[in-house]
């Protein structure tokens, strides 16, 4: 359903707000959604009942999300949760990743993380396992323990400039010696409608903090609210707009572009939604879930295998500019052949394998240059001496105009 807004008498628009404002006014209105439910904070979702029996109502009633990230998480795996708020999504996804699994909430928010640790106890009591935390941060941020940033304020408070170097130097030693989220230690990232409540100028860090912390293989999977035109400077005058998810929302195809500039591949949209969310100054704001994969760094080998796209497309393009024609086969290296074919990446379902028939072990393994497109001619694969004749040593094949 859309909620159309026309006429400037619409709303009263704040003007000459300050950029820097942005975390301030974030705040102080999550901080009130922690005490009273705010509807206008949250743009309907549908998720699965299954999973939401076991919610105690206050976190149902006090959750602001736009998507459901937690859909595309599996069993055993070690999620975070970047701005988890009174805890929905963590709880959602203890159940998914099971005993086996753990899930990390991020929120910077007190009064958020004193709801969602409040349930705790009763949730795992209920699930039979304990597999949930949630620790203080800025999810621009991921390695700086808030908590452990204050406790050290609180011992030495700051009275002059030379103070203030010595707490930015903790920071520093915290963020490096005791990293609230450890480098390419998670599986999976997600978030639910509060990458857009960032400050601008921190949101490419952003990108870079969840890349990070990602293993290897690992993917982000993120719902958030998308516009399909650059804000006007009404709206990004307005606060309100600023904490109810509008004003820093993203530009639908530079949502994307920003996986992208992190070092993601794989990137796809999974959900968007089909009508508007709100139409503010003729610029339509909607939800939208983005999968993004971590894994392409390293070198390129050569170990004579290649790949052959099924099709329907004549052609396609990858992340790093490798080309593949419908039906031909196409060199890879190593890297890229994993990548292509690993069943739980975003391009298996499309693409055939063609492994060579003697294994080049890797530390054997010459440098692939892999800028430019070539395709694999059948020999490569084979092996030049291959000459087996084989023949079938079944009956012979009868065909006729009923099969054979």
């Amino acid at each position: 359903m859309v909620k159309q807004v026309t006429g400037n008498g619409a709303r009263s628009m704040t003007r000459g707000t300050s950029i820097h404002n942005v975390e301030r006014e974030v705040l102080r209105r999550y901080i009130e959604g922690a005490h009273q439910a705010q509807p206008a904070l949250c743009c309907p979702t549908q998720y699965d009942d299954r999973f939401l029996r076991l919610l105690p109502q206050e976190i149902i009633e006090k959750d602001y999300g736009c998507g459901d990230p937690s859909a595309y998480v599996s069993a055993g795996e070690t999620v975070v949760d970047l701005g988890s708020g009174a805890g929905k999504i963590c709880y959602i996804l203890a159940q998914k990743v099971g005993p086996e699994g753990s899930v990390i909430g991020v929120d910077f928010n007190d009064e958020m993380l004193a709801v969602a640790r409040k349930y705790l106890p009763e949730m795992a009591e209920k699930l039979g396992y304990a597999n949930v935390r949630f620790v203080k941060g800025k999810i621009q941020d991921l390695a700086l323990d808030l908590e452990r940033a204050e406790a050290w304020l609180r011992r030495h408070p700051i009275r002059s400039i030379e103070q203030l170097s010595d707490f930015e130097a903790e920071c520093e030693r915290l963020r490096r010696e005791e990293p609230l989220i450890p480098d390419a230690s998670v599986d999976v990232v997600v978030s639910n409608c509060v990458l857009n409540l960032v400050r601008p100028q921190d949101k490419q860090k952003l990108f870079s903090e969840i890349f990070r912390v990602l293993k290897r293989g690992g993917r982000a999977v993120i719902s958030d609210i998308v516009c399909d035109e650059d804000p006007t400077p009404n709206i990004l005058a307005d606060p309100q707009l600023w904490s109810g998810c509008i004003a820093g929302a993203f530009r639908e195809d530079e949502f994307l572009e920003m996986f992208e500039r992190a070092g993601f591949y794989g990137i796809e949209i999974l959900a968007r939604q089909e009508e508007p969310w709100q139409v503010i100054d003729g610029i339509e704001f909607r939800s939208m879930t983005v999968r993004a994969f971590k894994g392409k760094e390293g070198p390129c080998l050569e170990r004579h295998q290649a790949v052959i796209y099924k099709g329907p497309w004549k052609v396609v393009r990858d992340d790093d500019g490798h080309t593949y024609y419908r039906g031909q086969r196409m060199a890879v290296c190593d890297k890229t052949f994993n990548i292509l074919t690993d069943p739980e990446g975003p391009y298996s379902r499309d693409i055939i394998p063609v492994p060579p028939y003697e294994d080049i072990p890797l530390e054997e393994a010459e440098p692939f240059q892999c800028k430019g497109t070539r395709r694999r001619h059948p020999r490569e694969t084979k092996g030049l001496e291959y000459r087996e004749t084989i023949l079938s040593e079944g009956p012979a094949c009868d065909c006729g105009p009923e099969g054979c």
